[in-house]
């Protein structure tokens, strides 16, 4: 079911955030409306950092999302009811390269003033300014036992932090 939004302060929010990516998803979103992709994810946060409100985004650099998360100035992160989270498993575990997910799944993208593309569907929309790019590294790691659990393959992530421009709450 679609929404409206109303645009709220990132301070007001009062999601859990460890709830709400750590256990129930999201999706992120780079691109504009003929040419984007989405992918799940699980790993992030918002928070404080620069004097902004800001979130940080993990890719690895195999995904889809990645190369449109390189060339976009925007992107966003989309935070969903249970009712939908059959698209996020699919988003998640399909291929924008091999599959129409937004075809698939039935989600309905909106885009923003900045052209950053969202879904009528979800509960909550972080719109959001790239900041900061950096690569996570192997020699980084104090704690290397997350290397063998995590990165068995050496495919590190990249972080994503981001100037939330935008909050809108369904």
């Amino acid at each position: 079911m679609a929404h409206s939004f109303v645009e709220i302060a990132p301070t007001a929010l009062g999601d859990n955030v460890f709830q709400a990516i750590g256990r129930d998803a999201m999706l992120i979103t780079a691109g504009i409306s003929d040419h984007f992709n989405t992918m799940t994810a699980s790993w992030g946060g918002w928070g404080h950092l620069w004097n902004r409100d800001v979130t940080f985004s993990f890719v690895r650099p195999q995904r889809h999302t990645f190369g449109f998360m390189e060339q976009a100035e925007y992107y966003t992160l989309c935070f969903f009811d249970k009712e939908h989270q059959a698209a996020l498993d699919y988003c998640g575990s399909h291929s924008g390269r091999d599959v129409d997910k937004i075809a698939a799944t039935g989600l309905t993208p909106a885009a923003d003033a900045t052209g950053a593309i969202y879904f009528a569907e979800a509960r909550l929309a972080l719109v959001c300014r790239k900041l900061y790019v950096q690569d996570l590294t192997a020699d980084s790691f104090v704690d290397r036992g997350i290397i063998g659990e995590t990165y068995a393959k050496a495919d590190f992530h990249r972080v994503y932090v981001g100037q939330i421009v935008r909050c809108l709450r369904a």
